[in-house]
């Protein structure tokens, strides 16, 4: 008799090779850029714009105006602490960039 395996889904397959392979990590990390707005709340999100996360945690991102981005640094702890809550792929740090948003649509 051939005997079928049931079938798994493909969310729980992706979720087990990325911890498997170590990229899970990366990965969380990198949802952060796209999270940015709700993760900051609306006021912090209309001045400023997540680009990326590098390999080692660091999160770069885009300030409207360098007095935006002298406030947003003295808040860097606490707006890392609500980043990284209940989060394995911590960010370690931002680096506030002042210069042009690009338009949102």
């Amino acid at each position: 008799m051939d005997k079928k395996r049931p079938l798994t889904p493909l969310s729980q397959v992706l979720e087990e090779y990325l911890a498997s392979s170590g990229l899970g990590k990366g990965v969380e990390r990198a949802e952060v850029v796209q999270r940015w707005p709700e993760l900051v709340g609306p006021q912090i999100a209309a001045v400023t714009q997540a680009e990326s996360v590098s390999a080692d945690g660091v999160l770069r991102v885009r300030v409207a105006t360098a007095p935006w981005a002298t406030e947003l640094s003295l808040m860097t702890p606490r707006i890392l602490a609500r980043v990284n809550a209940g989060r394995k792929g911590r960010i370690n740090s931002i680096r506030w960039i002042a210069g042009p948003l690009e338009r949102r649509d």
